[in-house]
């Protein structure tokens, strides 16, 4: 199920300041990011590099992000900020979440063309510099067809 971003104020902040977003994200190097933990998901090429985690700050990676972090901290309720990178052919397979308290937003920062994502019976595109906001408690999936990776910053945050 996706959400009207508009219906979510810090949406405007993080879409008008995408592009610093961008800068920060490309000053870091591939080697700082980590396999996504739930490899059973994916075939290949799901890597993050986490912000905040789980409600735990990842303080070394906030100071090489430091206009991202304050961001995403101004963000109420947010538990976790991280960037999330899917390379080229890479399938994430039908899931659901399991936390029933928080809403996910997407930020697209490097969208090739041929990625999408399905939310129960919707499917979208990212855009670039645009927030998508969806409940992961619903099946989704998602994948990159392109030639290129597909890159966008991922929060959840806690329903008011």
């Amino acid at each position: 199920m996706f959400y009207p971003p508009t219906d979510f104020p810090f949406t405007k902040s993080l879409e008008s300041n995408w592009l610093l977003i961008q800068d920060e994200l490309n000053t870091l190097e591939q080697s700082n990011s980590l396999p996504w933990q739930k490899e059973f998901l994916y075939n290949k090429g799901w890597d993050i590099f986490s912000l905040h985690s789980f409600g735990k700050k990842v303080e070394n990676n906030c100071r090489l992000c430091p206009e991202t972090t304050k961001l995403v901290e101004s963000i109420p309720g947010m538990t976790t900020a991280t960037f999330s990178s899917l390379a080229p052919g890479t399938h994430i397979a039908p899931h659901k979440g399991y936390i029933n308290t928080v809403l996910r937003c997407h930020l697209g920062l490097i969208v090739p063309n041929d990625c999408w994502i399905r939310v129960g019976n919707e499917t979208k595109t990212w855009e670039a510099g645009k927030c998508l906001i969806f409940d992961d408690t619903f099946e989704h999936e998602v994948l990159n067809r392109s030639n290129t990776a597909r890159v966008i910053l991922l929060i959840d945050f806690k329903k008011a």
